[in-house]
Order: C-alpha cells, then sequence, then structure tokens
C-alpha cells in the first residue's frame, strides 16, 4: 500500500484493509468478495409499520431559539435503537509458493507431506440500526456481504443470530432480522428536510470499544464518492467524528430522527478527520421496504449515457444556468428514444422538480418504478422541450454492465468515459469525432498504471473501434492473455497504449 496518498476512501468496518479505486480501503469494511451472500425475502413481511418521532419541544429564550448544552435526552431515546454487528466469514487460504515443491520438502526435511490450505474464519465488526419493533434492522451491505454467520448485540446485551434478509450493492445497504418482539425502533426522518449545517449526531461502535456518540453538523448534501457498486449514492457529508467499525451506524438529527446511515469517511490515515459520508434515510427507507417486502430492489431507467455540465459546456450550448444532465448518447428501443429524447439534449427537470447534475438525475430516475411515467423537461437549440417517458426496469446485468463500462468503483479498470460527441470534439479543439472521452482516471488503477489521462480519447481497443461504452467494456473483457493495445488521441495527437484487462 503506498503511504503517501494523501485521500483515501474508508469504509467503516473493523479489519485491516486493501487499496483500490479512489484509494479505496475495503478491507475494514468487511470488503469481502460476494461469495455466499444470498438475498431472501422474509415470509409475511411485505408490511412494516415504522415508528413516528417523538415531538420535541424548542428550547426558548427570550423568545428566540437558545444553544442546546445538552443531548442526553435524544440519545436515551434512540440509543437503545443500533446494534453492534459481529460477522464471521470462511476465509480459504491459499498455500504458500513452495510448501508443495520437493525441493524444498527435502531441503527442510519433509518429503511425503501433502500441504493443503485449511480454511478459516475470520471476524469483522459494524453497526445497524433498528427499525421496527419485531426486530428488523437496517446496516450497510459491505458490513454482512459474504458473512457466513451474523451476530447482532443491543444495547441491553442480549445477543441474536441475525438472518440476512436482503442485500444491495449498488446502494451499499442491508437488511437483517432477528427473532425478537418490542424492540426500540427508530423513527425516520425526511433528508428532503435535511440542511447544510443542521446538527447531527453519529452513534455507532467504532473500533469494538462499545457503543459512541459523537456530534456534528451536515457539511454538504448531495455528495459522492464512486465507491458504491454501480454509485447509486447521494450522501450526506458530516463532521460528526465517524470511524471504522462504524459502518451501518445512525446519524440523527434533533429530533430523534433517523436520517442517515454512517457509511464511509474520507482519510489519509483510515481514522477520523471530519468528513464522513450517510446514505440519506429517504434512500435508505425505499431500498429496505424492497428488501423487505421481495429481497430485491427494483430500479427504473430512461436509457440514456449523461454526463455533468460544466461552464464551459454550459455557454457552448447557450443554457441559462451551469445545472441538468448532458445526454451523451440514446440506448436503441430504450424509452428516451421513444418519448424522442436525443443526444445532445439537457435535461434540466424530471417530474417537474430542477434537475442539478447527472449524478441526481441518475438517482430520480431510479428511485422511481418501473412502468410508470414521469415528465424530462430538456433543453434543445436555445428551447425547452417536454417528453412524457415511460420508464423501464434497470436490471442487474444491465447495472453490471454500465459500472464496468463506465468504469466507475467496481470496473477494476479504474476510468471513467463518456461518448465524444461533435459539440465536446469542438469544445475540446480536436478532428477525433468518434470515440470516448476519459473523464476520470482513479489512482493505483490499471487505466492509470497504462498511462490514461483525463481528457484521452479512446478511439480503437484491439484494433476495434469503440464508441459506446458496451463496446469498450466487451473490447476489454476479451480474454487475449495480453494487455490490450488501445489507440487513443491525446490534444490531437494519437498514440497507442498497452492496458491490463487483468481486473483486482
Amino acid at each position: 500500500m503506498n503511504k503517501d496518498k494523501i485521500r483515501q476512501v474508508v469504509r467503516m468496518g473493523a479489519k485491516p484493509a486493501m487499496l483500490a479505486v479512489v484509494v479505496l480501503l475495503s478491507g475494514v469494511l468487511i470488503g469481502w468478495t460476494a461469495s455466499g451472500a444470498r438475498a431472501e425475502a422474509a415470509p409475511g413481511a411485505s408490511v412494516v409499520t415504522l415508528p413516528a418521532a417523538a415531538p420535541v419541544a424548542p428550547q426558548m429564550q427570550n423568545g428566540s431559539e437558545r444553544a442546546v448544552d445538552s443531548y442526553a435526552n435524544i440519545v436515551a431515546r434512540v440509543a437503545p435503537s443500533v446494534v453492534t454487528i459481529r460477522t464471521e466469514r470462511v476465509v480459504r487460504q491459499t498455500a504458500a509458493p513452495f510448501e508443495n515443491d520437493p525441493f524444498f520438502q527435502q531441503f527442510f526435511g519433509m518429503q511425503g507431506h501433502n500441504f493443503k490450505p485449511q480454511p478459516r474464519e475470520e471476524g469483522a465488526l459494524g453497526s445497524g440500526v433498528i427499525v421496527s419493533p419485531d426486530g428488523y434492522i437496517l446496516t450497510n451491505a459491505h458490513v454482512v456481504e459474504g458473512a457466513s454467520k451474523i451476530r447482532v448485540e443491543l444495547t441491553d446485551r442480549r445477543t441474536f443470530v441475525a438472518k440476512l434478509v436482503g442485500l444491495d450493492k449498488p446502494s451499499d445497504l442491508a437488511v437483517l432480522k432477528i427473532d425478537a418482539n418490542g424492540l426500540r425502533a427508530i423513527p425516520m426522518g425526511n433528508t428532503n428536510d435535511v440542511r447544510v449545517g443542521d446538527v447531527v449526531l453519529a452513534i455507532g461502535d467504532p473500533l469494538g470499544v462499545g457503543q459512541t456518540v459523537t456530534m456534528g453538523i451536515i457539511s454538504a448534501k448531495g455528495r459522492t464518492t464512486d465507491v458504491s457498486n454501480g454509485s447509486f449514492e447521494d450522501f450526506l457529508q458530516t463532521d460528526a467524528p465517524i470511524n471504522r467499525g462504524n459502518s451501518g451506524g445512525a446519524l440523527v438529527n434533533t429530533r430523534g430522527e433517523l436520517v442517515g446511515i454512517n457509511s464511509q469517511i474520507i482519510s489519509p490515515s483510515g481514522g477520523s478527520i471530519g468528513i464522513g459520508f450517510a446514505i440519506p434515510s429517504n434512500m435508505a427507507k425505499n431500498v429496505m421496504l424492497q428488501l423487505i417486502k421481495t429481497g430485491h430492489v427494483q430500479r427504473a431507467q430512461l436509457g440514456v449515457t449523461v454526463q455533468a455540465v460544466d461552464s464551459e459546456l454550459a455557454q457552448s450550448l447557450g443554457l441559462p444556468d451551469v445545472a441538468g444532465a448532458l445526454v451523451s448518447s440514446v440506448e436503441p428501443n430504450s424509452p428516451a428514444q421513444r418519448a424522442g429524447i436525443e443526444r445532445g439534449d439537457v435535461i434540466t427537470k424530471f417530474d417537474g422538480k430542477p434537475v442539478s447534475d447527472s449524478n441526481d438525475l441518475r438517482n430520480r430516475v431510479s428511485s422511481s418504478l418501473p412502468g410508470t411515467s414521469a415528465t424530462v423537461t430538456l433543453f434543445r437549440n436555445g428551447h425547452q422541450e417536454t417528453k412524457e417517458v415511460k420508464l423501464a426496469e434497470l436490471t442487474d446485468a444491465e447495472m453490471a454492465s454500465n459500472a464496468q463500462g463506465n468504469g466507475s468503483s467496481g470496473s477494476g479498470y479504474g476510468l471513467t468515459v463518456a461518448p465524444l460527441t461533435p459539440e465536446i470534439a469542438r469544445q475540446m479543439g480536436i478532428s477525433v469525432q468518434h470515440g470516448l472521452v476519459v473523464q476520470q482516471v482513479a489512482p493505483t488503477s490499471a487505466a492509470s498504471d497504462a498511462g490514461l489521462q483525463p481528457g484521452d480519447v479512446i478511439v480503437e481497443v484491439d484494433h476495434r473501434p469503440v464508441t459506446t461504452v458496451a463496446q469498450l467494456h466487451d473490447a476489454l473483457k476479451s480474454d487475449t492473455g495480453r494487455p490490450a493495445l488501445l489507440l487513443i488521441n491525446r490534444q490531437g495527437s494519437d498514440l497507442f497504449l498497452a492496458m491490463s484487462t487483468r481486473k483486482g
């Protein structure tokens, strides 16, 4: 691991970690490769009654709110709803390189021994939140992924074996069920009402020291870190100190409502420096209810590839504001194509609400139900148009293909690309008219090792033209036994690069 890296995105489990995309420490999060965890629907659990928040009277002095000097009442109410999660998984060890080598055995006097690696159990730690009195618990997917045993410890020291009800890697959320009743469930808040500057409390079991409460504020909303597989991210950022073991714990407001599930931090050392991220409760609630009902999460899709709008693009396209999502490609036979959405359109509103950027659009479309209709407002050639779209379902296969093709967190290649449009080519001042523009390159990735840089245009892979994300994915996954040969255009000049297609 390169200890000189300044930025690490850490998911807060409690095991040593391994550097990955965006210098992701994906070990403590119990970031095990999914090897056996399977979502299964809980029988008879299609309806879940969620608790309502207890009213909290504001403290007033001389007709205005005064500073609160204690949050003890709030903590006393919500702390019993936050649990510790301990997991175990079976790790299959690999043999040392020379253990079965005859010369090695003869040298050390071990002739005739055939060494077979023995599996061993490995434990890890996280947190969770009780969301219903009958034992449903919300946590991070990376806390329980690949676990063979899951145990839940309550604040009253009772311990239960938990069943995995469902797991959703794209949102990094999972639901557990324990055989208990009369539990203290935490009420869900509405993250649409959360404002930057609001006071929040983070509750979890950092580093296994026991339940711990820290305080901070909401530092930002709508953050992304490109760590979750598929990047359905809309994080609340907080400076409330959270550390390894806090994953899956609660972020609550001063009304005692759950506003987020603590998930990641950015840190040069693996410890808190005041930059933490929580999955907003609105997203968590949507995913949770679907997992409880069916064990699976349905997401809708438009069938477009979109990119962010910057100041230069906004000026070039004649947009009144630097906002919206620029359509860089439209999938054939997709809802977008049937509705008449075209490449070069800028989607400015979805169902009547403004679209701030491409991530905002993606999250809002995906949280809709497949088969429902939506109104899309777009900007085209200086004019505003409205389209009615019937959304289709985003399948698991398409989600995986999109994640790998885009090169975001789960791809293993470490690059984010977008189809080259005439507008982008003019903006870049290049004569190339077809290819894929490299938008981001993750440190220590295959793309970075190959020398790819943001702004490069990938024209060919192994002498095959690539103009779509799907074509790039297919070309890179070809098992040729050698690095892929990339023809790129960099600032108007063509050059070849060799990139390893071996993942991991």
